[in-house]
């Protein structure tokens, strides 16, 4: 139940960063491409593995800590750093077809499912 509320709460603070940040490169750069999410995709993915070593590598940390911040606080931020570290770890571990499997999969099912979902919610 503790780890439950350590992501609950970590996640409703990397939502707010999220909205913080990409807010703030919009403002920079404007809206005519998707600078403020491809930002906090990359910073995302850039603090997950970052974090990821720091914590289970090189620090021992608690699994509730390591929870509400990897989960809770980079998957409110991005579940594209999810998706990063997962796949860095099949490339990692020398599975490659997986590592491009899922990379693929990930990019046209992904694109398809919100395709199909924009024509699902304008039909209604």
């Amino acid at each position: 139940m503790i780890q439950a509320l350590a992501i609950a709460l970590g996640g409703a603070v990397g939502s707010l960063l999220r909205f913080w940040l990409s807010t703030s490169v919009y403002a920079l750069l404007g809206r005519s491409f998707p600078y403020g999410t491809l930002a906090v995709n990359v910073l995302g993915c850039l603090l997950m593995g970052f974090l990821f070593v720091l914590f289970m590598e090189r620090l021992s940390v608690e699994g509730v800590w390591r929870a509400g911040v990897l989960i809770g606080v980079l998957g409110g931020f991005t579940t594209f750093s999810a998706f990063s570290i997962e796949t860095f770890n099949l490339i990692e571990g020398g599975e490659l077809v997986k590592a491009g499997l899922n990379m693929a999969l990930s990019m046209v099912l992904c694109i398809t499912a919100t395709w199909l979902g924009v024509i699902i919610g304008r039909q209604l």
